[in-house]
């Protein structure tokens, strides 16, 4: 597993999970609407964006394999949001847990970020499953300009996780 740039090529296998059911049953946006055109738009406005980290997992054989994020960046208050989403074909491989240890580091040691946040649907059984397995952190005390980011009525059925 290598973490790298989006590329065009990997427009289709974003797609791929974007319209996976499995994959987006719980998450808050409708992904489900995409087409491999607006895949290919948030692709590039990935490689300018100054306020977002969006990075290609690949394999060792440069397969997208999903897109792990460090969102809503404010170097004011030292702190950023968390995302990832993998396909299915990559789930229960350990993908997920090194992309986002690697994110994650990489956000303290080249953003000096102090916390990051993420936050997971309450019926994302397996998403909640994998962050307290590996010892993740819950926490209440969210700062307001991530959780801005949310409607009021998708706040009250989220999660709430750090890293410090």
């Amino acid at each position: 597993m290598k973490l790298r740039k989006l590329e065009n090529k990997d427009a289709s296998l974003m797609l791929e999970w974007m319209h996976d059911k499995d994959v987006i049953e719980h998450m808050q946006t409708e992904f489900k609407k995409n087409d491999v055109n607006d895949c290919r738009a948030f692709i590039s406005k990935s490689l300018t964006d100054n306020c977002n980290v969006h990075m290609a997992i690949v394999d060792d054989k440069d397969i997208y394999l999903g897109t792990v994020s460090l969102k809503h960046i404010n170097l004011k208050y030292s702190a950023a949001e968390f995302a990832i989403v993998v396909r299915k074909c990559a789930m229960g491989t350990g993908i997920s847990k090194e992309a986002m240890e690697t994110i994650l580091e990489m956000g303290k040691q080249q953003l000096r970020l102090k916390n990051i946040y993420w936050c997971v649907n309450d019926k994302n059984t397996r998403a909640l499953r994998f962050y307290d397995k590996n010892n993740y952190q819950k926490t209440v005390e969210v700062p307001k300009f991530i959780k801005d980011k949310y409607r009021k009525d998708q706040l009250k059925n989220l999660v709430w996780y750090i890293y410090r």
